[in-house]
């Protein structure tokens, strides 16, 4: 485990701060030419009330998929790529790259787009108007291609000039507003449409202006902390950005008449304190915008390539240590191309319909996610699915009203890129209708699986339970139902000891099965059963946890009862030895009579500090914890040390490891100065805790039966117990997936 944690740490190229890498890119992207050019329309359009409702609507999803941006960013570490690392790693490499080509060529194509903007910008300065503007363009893009092959730190330290520029436009806008504060004392409140103009034409010429969060999440690679930086420097750019063209809108409404507004789309500077400084921040607004593009693009392509969707040298860096300079130089190219292309405005609309695929399908992600609720599903900025799938709806809410054609265009071409990546690394065959289609979906996901490697991202308990009839068990049961928590597979078996010629014949192997089955409708229960004729537990549970399963679908975890001789303590400390080799994790359960499991109110957690079991422990009190049961339940992960002075170090270690693993529970250090047995403490501290889990370690060969009475005292000097040892065949702090 140590070694994969060292690996991943060993890779990290992180550079960036939240303010550099993502505030300050996506703010100045979302403050781009709709705020200088087009508010002026949308206000004299809509009216001051219209004009808020369309900003806080088109914010308000943007904010949705922020949060769901959020809630998945705290869920895994988001190497480079952004979204579509994100989509891909969440829904599959096909889905991903059909969302990703199409966004990285949206990206590569939105640089050309900004500077062209730019450019029709500086041709209002006569000087500039004796020159070919596509050759003003070409220039500047090759100048932004030279500065991110250069390196994104470089690019980023230009940001703060086009950022100080575009603040003094605002500034001087904001100080001549307020001075001519009041100048039209009725503002225009509700829309007063021209012909040809509605609500839904004036949304769709803004809403553009609130997309511009896909820039700083580009930059996920280079980030120190990309699940911290992506979620507060997302939110807290679309409420600065949110902010300021709510202020932009009433500053417009009440110091200039809407036919005023409707007639210069330059209104900016009549209002402003320093008329020029409009100017320069239309120009810095364009900048802004094609750096943030030039930046975000080709990081996109290289980790498209990196998972070969597209060939692989496109990823070359080309002696860089950090910057993609092959992804680069491509997008130069297609920059170029674009700008000699001629009228793009067929274009443009089916570029922002594929940004906007993109954040519906990060919102969607995030719901199914939530939906689906896989236990390794813990994100530290926890949202509910609903918030998500409102995103979604509102993305392709938006994309529908603002231009249907360019949508159906945007879903086709994603549609298409997805059925070729199927194809080319998946061959589906389908059956006839009903049955035949249940059959081969279930075929397809089962040898899906089979090639699936399972890690705590998609981890899930498997779970066999030799409960023998599980009436007499019930206890083992409602433990399995509890950790199983209708998301993972049980299994109920009962092993039938005796030989195979004489027992099959009775018919006591199917009426064992059969019993076990009306036991879990009878109850309610989602679960299978099984009874198999072995000759002796120990050799039929090796078979059985070896042999049950199909495709990926095999066991993972074992749940015994604990014994009550010490003959069958040490043969389950040989069968604990055994199931840990063949990795498997092992759980026995032991129920307390009398106590029960109490009040459900405090489940203890004890770790050693070694042994490898910490994280499964967790993890199980996790699943506990979630039962209705169990839900008003104090989980407390507790340590016992011997000196006081290491009460800070040890208190913090294990904090680091509550949030590494994103369970809510209370780390609790005890100091054994006394030196006490173990058992004393363990039984002093568990008189109010109405389960206790405790990890094991393994018996040394020959050391069984001893192993297993130290582990037994343990038991009975405590309530209701759960013993653990972890398999340890996965990283469960790894959520890389």
């Amino acid at each position: 485990m140590a070694n994969s944690k060292a690996n991943v740490a060993g890779t990290t190229t992180g550079r960036f701060s939240t303010f550099t890498g993502v505030f300050t890119p996506n703010i100045l992207t979302i403050l781009g030419l709709i705020l200088f050019l087009r508010m002026e329309f949308v206000t004299g359009q809509a009216g001051l009330l219209g004009a808020l409702a369309i900003v806080v609507i088109g914010n308000l999803i943007s904010l949705l998929t922020g949060l769901s941006l959020s809630a998945i960013a705290t869920n895994m570490t988001v190497r480079a790529g952004g979204n579509y690392y994100i989509i891909s790693r969440s829904l599959g490499l096909e889905i991903g790259g059909a969302i990703g080509i199409p966004l990285y060529l949206s990206q590569a194509i939105s640089v050309a787009f900004y500077i062209i903007g730019f450019t029709e910008a500086l041709l209002t300065v006569e000087f500039f108007q004796q020159f070919d503007p596509r050759i003003i363009s070409t220039m500047v893009t090759a100048l932004f291609i030279v500065i991110a092959y250069v390196g994104a730190d470089f690019a980023l330290r230009i940001q703060y000039v086009i950022l100080a520029i575009l603040m003094f436009g605002l500034g001087s806008f904001f100080v001549g507003a307020i001075m001519g504060f009041g100048t039209v004392s009725s503002p225009q409140l509700m829309p007063n449409f021209t012909e040809g103009v509605n609500f839904a034409l004036v949304f769709a010429i803004f809403f553009p202006a609130v997309t511009g969060i896909e820039v700083g999440v580009s930059l996920s690679g280079d980030l120190k902390d990309p699940s911290r930086s992506i979620p507060l420097g997302t939110i807290s750019s679309i409420l600065f950005t949110a902010v300021i063209y709510i202020l932009v809108i009433i500053m417009f409404a009440f110091n200039l008449p809407s036919e005023e507004l409707l007639g210069d789309s330059l209104a900016m500077r009549r209002i402003a304190f320093i008329p020029e400084a409009i100017l320069a921040g239309v120009w810095a607004s364009t900048l802004s915008s094609a750096l943030g593009s030039v930046l975000a693009a080709p990081r996109t392509l290289q980790a498209i390539a990196n998972d070969s969707v597209v060939p692989n040298w496109m990823a070359n860096k080309m002696g860089s240590k950090t910057e993609p300079r092959m992804a680069v130089l491509i997008t130069g190219v297609i920059a170029f191309i674009v700008i000699w292309a001629g009228d793009l405005n067929a274009v443009a609309p089916i570029i922002s319909m594929f940004f906007l695929n993109t954040y519906g399908m990060v919102n969607l992600t995030s719901a199914i996610e939530k939906l689906v609720d896989n236990p390794s599903y813990r994100p530290r900025f926890a949202i509910p699915w609903w918030v998500s799938m409102g995103g979604a709806l509102g993305c392709y809410g938006a994309m529908l009203l603002i231009n249907t054609p360019a949508t159906i265009i945007a879903i086709v071409v994603s549609y298409g890129f997805f059925i070729y990546l199927q194809r080319r690394s998946i061959e589906s065959t389908w059956g006839d209708v009903r049955s035949g289609v249940w059959f081969a979906m279930s075929r397809w996901s089962l040898l899906n699986l089979e090639k699936s490697r399972w890690t705590v991202k998609n981890w899930r308990p498997n779970m066999i339970v030799f409960t023998g009839q599980p009436h007499n068990r019930q206890q083992l049961v409602e433990m399995a139902q509890w950790l199983s928590l209708g998301r993972g597979l049980v299994t109920f078996f009962q092993l039938i000891i005796g030989d195979v010629r004489t027992v099959a014949k009775s018919g006591i192997q199917e009426k064992a099965r059969e019993a076990i089955r009306e036991y879990i409708a009878d109850n309610h229960m989602s679960a299978f059963a099984e009874a198999d004729i072995v000759p002796d537990f120990r050799t039929g549970a090796r078979l059985v946890v070896q042999s049950h399963g199909i495709g990926g679908i095999t066991v993972n975890s074992v749940l015994l009862g604990w014994s009550r001789t010490p003959e069958g303590r040490e043969m389950h400390m040989h069968l604990l030895r055994d199931l840990v080799m063949l990795n498997r994790s092992v759980l026995f359960f032991n129920h307390h009579v009398e106590r029960d499991f109490g009040k459900r109110q405090r489940m203890d957690v004890w770790w050693q500090g070694a042994g490898g079991n910490e994280d499964l422990m967790l993890l199980l009190a996790y699943l506990i914890e979630r039962h209705p049961t169990w839900r008003a339940a104090e989980v407390r992960l507790i340590r016992v040390i011997d000196d006081k002075a290491g009460v800070a170090a040890t208190t913090n270690h294990m904090d680091n490891l509550i949030r590494e693993m994103r369970v809510d529970a209370t780390a609790v250090v005890v100091v054994n100065k006394e030196h006490k047995p173990f058992v004393q403490v363990i039984s002093e501290m568990a008189i109010h805790t109405d389960l206790t889990i405790l990890g094991m370690g393994l018996p040394n060969d020959g050391e069984e039966g001893d192993y297993a009475e130290r582990i037994n005292e343990l038991v009975q000097a405590v309530g209701s117990v759960l013993l653990v040892r972890n398999a340890e065949t996965v990283d469960l702090l790894d959520t890389d997936g």
